[in-house]
Parts: C-alpha cells; structure tokens; sequence
C-alpha cells in the first residue's frame, strides 16, 4: 500500500523502487567496504547478485538480513532469547516500545525473533542523525525503515512530531505493519530507562479522539532488551567524562559510527527480549483522569513499569548493585567465579579508555559503568515494590 505524500521524505521504501535503489546501493564504495569490514570473508560480487535479484523489503529480510543476524548473533552472543512472545496476536499491529541499548542491534534482534515465531516484522524508526552518508539513509529504508527528523528548529519541530505521529498512525491502522521505536531519543546511557514524555504526546497527536483514544490506536506494546554485556559500555562511561568534564561535549559523526561498529561486533554475552501485554487495558483505566499533565505521567508509568518488570537480570547486575552499593545484599545470586570475571571484564573495558591517569578519573568511570549493570535491576526491584 502506498502513502499520502506528505509522507514521502520519511516511509520505506515502496517495492517498486527497490530493485532501482539497490543498484545504486551496491555500486558505493563505502557500503562495499562497510560490508567487507562486518563480513570479512564475503564474496561481494556473489552478494551483489543476491542482492539484484531481490525485487521487495519481505525477501530482503528474509533472505539476507535474517542470515545475517542469525550469523551475528552465533558470533557475538552466548544466547538470543525471548519471552511472552505468545501474547502477540498475529492478525493485529503493534507499536513495540523498548527501552534502547544499541542503535541498530535492538530493533534488528527484535525483527529476528519476530521471523522466529512465524511474525511480521515491524517498520523501525531511526533518527536522521545516524544517516550520516546518503548511503546509510538508502539501506535503512530499503530494510523497512522510516526517519524520524532530529535536530530541527522550533519552527519545524512541531511539523516534524505531526508528520511522524500521522505516518505511525497510518502504518498500523492502513499500511496494517507494526512498527517499533525506542522509549526515549538516544540510547539511554546509565540504563536507567525512563519513558519520553515529548514521545507519548508525539504519537498522541495522530487520530480523531482523545490522547487516549490516539494512543490506543496504535497499541503499544513495551518491550525488555538485556544484555548481558553492553560492548559499548566503556563509550558511553567515557562520554559521561567528556560531559562532566566540559558540558557542552557533542559527539562527531564519527563518533556515532564508531558506537555503531563496537555494538554490531563486539561480544555480548546473553541477549534477551521480553515482552509485555499492549498498554490498552492499563489505558482504559485512566479514563477518569482530566488533567493532561497527570494523563501523560500515568502513561509514562505504565510503559516503565511494563519494560522494568521485564528485564532479564543476570549475575553481573547483582555483582554491580553490590559493589556499587558496598553490599552484599545478592551475594547468594551469584558465585565467586561470576564475580571474578565480572570484575575481569569491568577492568578490559576500564582499560579501552585512554589518557586516563587521574584517580579520581578512574574511580568515575567505574562508577559509571557500575551504574549502567545495576540501573535495571534497581529500576525492577521497585517496579515489583522492593527496597532499591
């Protein structure tokens, strides 16, 4: 099904462009050396034949993307999991709504399990700041992704949120495709994942009724993303630095691509996705409720709760939690081996970042990093009404 044209700019592409759009892909040499550094031992000219023979997105995923992440995941994780998966009902479309590790991994593992189970896969949404080459822009939307516009003036901000909010709605409710987006713009650093207010009234801006009623609509669904390991963890600890350190630190470009890089390769450990029941029950609930401040704040916690109660917990987040905390509260979650070689991988990771030789520099990051492992066990301790 094709889209009215104020969204043009922003959808997939349509399968009729896709032969067109891969021709051109294939002959860049950037996406050629893109794809030689993920995959070392590829034989590009067979892959760019595959490729051209391909002629729709469904094909694509299928074909290539999901080999590929059933690839990456044997080499870059100890297990891919899931859980609750049965809830989904297979006639209906979803917003899934994650809280957001990786920038390109969490959407994509979901699209993975998603096929797993016999599942459409959903439309993801990605900021244009990551679409740092025309290149990166084409491969993102011929693999079912739509732009969500960053870093636009005041003007255009509110434009932008309509126009997203409308090609949201109109995928799930016309197009008949889920589609997922994160909780919050940006990935969440220190793991303490909290709910967007400026997103909840973005997608509420689409539809006839209430903020309820438009939210309803486009059933939202949260969904748990753990990782045992964050390969990105020491990156994000040193920007924690850089910021401290000079408040008006921005990452490059450059600097994106390499998070890009270390989190599509980098080891981590077990991976699981869990899902929580569509919001819409929790939703009927707050119909009494008038006060749209109040309204939002209630929506906040429901989609929190829903991806808090959902983390899967592994022995690291116990070992950080207690050493952050100087206890031993969980020492029986957990063996002296496990913490050994959490405190091993604590220390590598310490050590990737350079030119640090102030103590006190030190004794940050480890903070920071320790933070980033006990956030999510923390934010479910109280999520289930326990001592945090």
């Amino acid at each position: 099904m094709e889209c009215p044209k104020e969204f043009d700019d922003i959808r997939p592409f349509y399968d009729r462009e896709f032969h067109d759009k891969m021709k051109v892909l294939v002959k860049e040499p950037r996406f050629e050396h893109a794809v030689r550094y993920v995959l070392p031992d590829v034989n590009y000219d067979e892959l760019c034949q595959q490729l051209l023979a391909l002629d729709n997105k469904k094909d694509f995923q299928l074909l290539i993307m999901r080999a590929f992440l059933e690839g990456l995941t044997k080499k870059t994780t100890q297990s891919l999991t899931e859980g609750n998966f049965e809830v989904l009902d297979k006639n209906k479309n979803y917003t899934y709504m994650s809280n957001h590790r990786d920038i390109i991994l969490d959407a994509s593992f979901l699209n993975l399990l998603l096929i797993r189970h016999g599942i459409d896969t959903s439309e993801i949404a990605i900021g244009n700041n990551l679409l740092i080459f025309e290149w990166i822009s084409d491969l993102v939307r011929l693999n079912k992704s739509f732009i969500v516009k960053r870093n636009v003036g005041m003007r255009q901000m509110l434009e932008a949120a309509r126009q997203l909010s409308g090609y949201i709605h109109f995928a799930i409710t016309q197009k008949k495709e889920s589609v997922w987006i994160a909780q919050r713009e940006g990935r969440s650093k220190d793991s303490d994942d909290r709910t967007q207010e400026s997103l909840i009234k973005m997608l509420g801006l689409a539809g006839n009724g209430s903020l309820i009623d438009n939210l309803k609509e486009i059933n939202i669904v949260p969904v748990s993303i753990s990782y045992e390991y964050d390969p990105c963890d020491y990156l994000k600890a040193q920007e924690f630095l850089l910021k401290r350190d000079n408040p008006d630190f921005k990452k490059t470009q450059e600097d994106d691509l390499h998070s890009m890089e270390i989190g599509l390769l980098g080891y981590k450990g077990r991976v699981h996705f869990q899902i929580a029941p569509c919001i819409n029950d929790e939703l009927d609930k707050l119909g009494h409720i008038e006060e749209k401040s109040e309204l939002l704040a209630q929506t906040l916690r429901i989609i929190d709760r829903g991806i808090h109660l959902g983390y899967k917990i592994y022995p690291g987040n116990y070992i950080a939690y207690d050493l952050l905390n100087g206890v031993n509260r969980f020492a029986d979650r957990y063996t002296s081996e496990e913490q050994l070689t959490f405190t091993n991988y604590l220390h590598s990771q310490l050590a990737k970042i350079p030119n640090i030789t102030e103590e006190k520099d030190k004794q940050f990051l480890k903070r920071c990093i320790l933070l980033m492992y006990a956030n999510p066990l923390k934010n479910q301790l109280i999520a289930l009404g326990q001592e945090a």
